[in-house]
């Protein structure tokens, strides 16, 4: 494998010549491959176990479709091991419930600069285990974890209640509190951001986690892990469970102490969560799940913008993306031009060895996800689509898929109804404003959508009736931390990020107290009322 560095100061490195920065990252990732072994177990209590049943399961490298490593694989009895540790944590009195919410906010300061310290290291950890480019993992990736953990720190002793005024001599407020022990169940897409997305409210909040990373990528959520550590998080704050979905997954989601699940992934499987939630003992639940979204291109957008978005809100990520813009809509009168120019553009894209700091598109996840999208390319074929560019295996080994691109796709077709998670475009024509609304939001999905198109009246007539949690106008995939995050209909309940996704792990309690002016006739009242109470009761005993 060869790892080709760019001139630009992509890796932040200057004051170096090219051949001596090829020879720091090839060293770095030497380093890198010979340190992976040191996080493969479960992470418990502050402390690395075996797995209960001694049991291990392979996490393979996508481009070459080789064994990494083996890493412990955890069950039902680990899960157990976990939520005890979490709800140890939780107890008042513990040193996790004493500390003071400015200092929990320190240690999320604390573990974001020590992810910040570690970039290049995490950065190689994402691409090999998940295959995405190393210039998106250390770019894209690395520092919006940061950026999500500095955001949350700062909530951290900021998340107040509120006095309400109500009728009578009463004083009453409102308290956020922590609801306790959190399940979270993150995917394999953006391991390491989804990690930070679970971890950052939950913490600043003072709740407890105990977490199952994506069995596909491990690592760098267990490296985090080390750092929690490191940075002085109390044992049984923050617990890591590699493991299947079956087993680990669901013994969280069932578990009677677990007070509240998140998870990300498929719709399907958020129909499983929900359901073991609420068959166990209706604990609280945020799902952020699929999407099929709605990316529409007006007539009169800017072509070269357009093309070059849409290629974008796509194509990113290996399309492996639950907000990828998978359905999309363009104005009959530029829809042959458009289709052209994406055409020219996918055709370009560069598909290749991850490492290699030029390459645009790595493999998909896994051998499952590679024959799926593979599998959905035929079904295009067969419903009449007309493919344009790509639909085959990019490479001879390793899970590369083509940049793929259909037109004159309809909206019956499996490829315009079912979210594909990868790297093939559909592009559908549409006439008027309001058709175009229709059609997009015929879908059980209501994640995302966006807009192309130079007159903003237009641009919020659209948006204002498409039903979907996010909405971009001539831009695609812009995420803050500041900003929720979250779907409509199938896509999920509840909302990621922002001062919303703090919502999802608290609790809200109203506290109303009688004025201390009042309390003191109610008292005389009182007393007087239990004197004539015994006076009465004397007569009686008299007569």
């Amino acid at each position: 494998m060869s790892y080709n560095l760019p001139s630009s100061d992509l890796l932040i490195f200057s004051g170096y010549s090219h051949d001596i920065l090829y020879h720091v990252i090839l060293i770095h990732i030497q380093i890198t491959r010979q340190c992976v072994s040191f996080f493969l177990q479960i992470f418990i209590n502050n402390e690395w176990h075996d797995a209960v049943s001694k049991k291990t399961f392979p996490t393979i490298n996508p481009a070459t479709a080789e064994v990494i490593c083996q890493v412990a694989e955890g069950e039902k009895a680990d899960v157990e091991k976990a939520v005890k540790a979490a709800k140890d944590a939780f107890k008042l009195g513990s040193p996790w419930r004493r500390m003071d919410a400015s200092h929990r906010g320190l240690l999320l300061s604390r573990l974001a600069d020590c992810i910040e310290r570690d970039a290049a290291y995490l950065a190689e950890l994402e691409t090999l285990d998940n295959g995405k480019p190393y210039a998106v993992s250390y770019t894209v990736d690395v520092p919006m974890v940061v950026k999500c953990l500095r955001y949350y720190a700062g909530w951290a002793d900021k998340w107040e209640g509120k006095t309400i005024p109500i009728d009578g001599d009463y004083f009453c407020y409102t308290r956020h509190e922590l609801i306790g022990v959190c399940g979270q169940i993150i995917p394999w897409n953006f391991p390491l951001l989804m990690q930070a997305w679970k971890l950052g409210p939950a913490l600043a909040t003072g709740n407890t986690v105990v977490m199952k990373v994506a069995e596909q990528t491990p690592l760098t959520a267990l490296y985090v892990a080390s750092l929690i550590k490191e940075v002085g998080f109390p044992a049984g704050v923050v617990n890591i469970i590699p493991g299947m979905g079956p087993t680990a997954g669901a013994a969280i989601a069932s578990h009677m102490d677990v007070d509240k699940v998140a998870f990300t992934g498929s719709t399907e499987v958020g129909h499983l969560i929900l359901k073991a939630s609420s068959s166990s003992n209706l604990k609280k639940v945020t799902l952020e799940l699929g999407g099929k979204s709605p990316n529409i291109i007006l007539s009169d957008a800017n072509m070269a913008e357009a093309v070059e978005q849409s290629h974008f809100a796509l194509f990113f990520n290996q399309g492996q993306c639950c907000c990828a813009g998978s359905r999309t809509y363009v104005q009959e009168s530029i829809y042959d031009e458009f289709v052209e120019r994406s055409v020219e553009r996918a055709k370009k894209r560069t598909v290749g060895d991850p490492f290699d700091l030029n390459t645009e598109q790595g493999p998909q996840v896994d051998e499952e996800q590679f024959q799926k999208i593979l599998g959905y390319i035929s079904s295009g074929k067969r419903d009449g689509a007309k493919l344009m560019c790509g639909g085959e295996a990019a490479a001879d080994h390793g899970y590369f898929i083509q940049p793929t691109i259909f037109r004159d796709v309809k909206d019956d077709m499996t490829i315009a109804r079912e979210e594909i998670f990868g790297p093939v475009m559909q592009i559908l024509k549409f006439k008027s404003l309001d058709e175009v609304i229709e059609r997009a939001n015929d879908s059980k999905y209501g994640l995302a959508a966006a807009v192309f198109t130079q007159n903003i009246d237009k641009a919020h007539y659209i948006s204002n009736g498409l039903r979907a949690g996010t909405v971009w106008i001539n831009c695609y995939d812009v995420f803050g931390a500041q900003a929720p995050f979250g779907g409509y209909k199938a896509s999920g309940i509840g909302r990621e990020l922002g001062e919303y996704g703090l919502d999802n792990y608290t609790e809200v309690k109203t506290l109303q107290t009688l004025l201390l002016k009042n309390f003191v006739v109610l008292s005389l009242k009182c007393q007087l009322y239990i004197r004539l109470v015994s006076s009465l009761n004397s007569k009686k005993v008299k007569i």
